[in-house]
């Protein structure tokens, strides 16, 4: 068994790494569904409500890659977030296009039927915690 400066020592090494290390209890669910983006708004922000009243935003994140490709660019992924309630209302209020935000949450598949009768699968991030890193000028 390791001692905790052993243990902080080989956080610090994994960590500067880039490698995490999740460790579970015994006889525990074994499973994690997280993710954390940091990236920017690709459009205005709308709040709408469901049938039942319940506020839900949907909105894009541009989150430019970590490394370049083999021109020398960073790529950039367009991730679907999907934020509800008073996450929702408040993101719509205080953040606008082109502003920098991170959002935690799980990733959820939703089954779609395109107009061909195909079916596909929408994966999403379904935001927990919203953090605002840039947001509007006050005019």
């Amino acid at each position: 068994m390791l001692n905790n400066i052993q243990l902080i020592m080989k956080k610090h090494h994994l960590y500067k790494n880039n490698i995490s290390v999740i460790l579970f209890p015994k006889g525990g669910n074994n499973m994690l569904n997280q993710s954390i983006l940091v990236g920017r708004i690709v459009k205005e922000p709308e709040v709408r409500e469901t049938e039942n009243g319940t506020k839900v935003t949907n909105l894009t994140l541009a989150v430019q890659r970590s490394y370049k490709n083999v021109e020398g660019e960073y790529d950039t992924d367009f991730i679907s977030c999907v934020l509800w309630k008073g996450i929702a209302e408040t993101t719509a209020e205080y953040c606008k296009k082109g502003d920098l935000i991170g959002v935690r949450g799980r990733l959820q598949n939703r089954p779609l039927v395109n107009a061909e009768d195909t079916k596909l699968n929408s994966v999403e991030v379904v935001a927990e915690r919203v953090t605002f890193l840039s947001s509007k000028k006050q005019d």
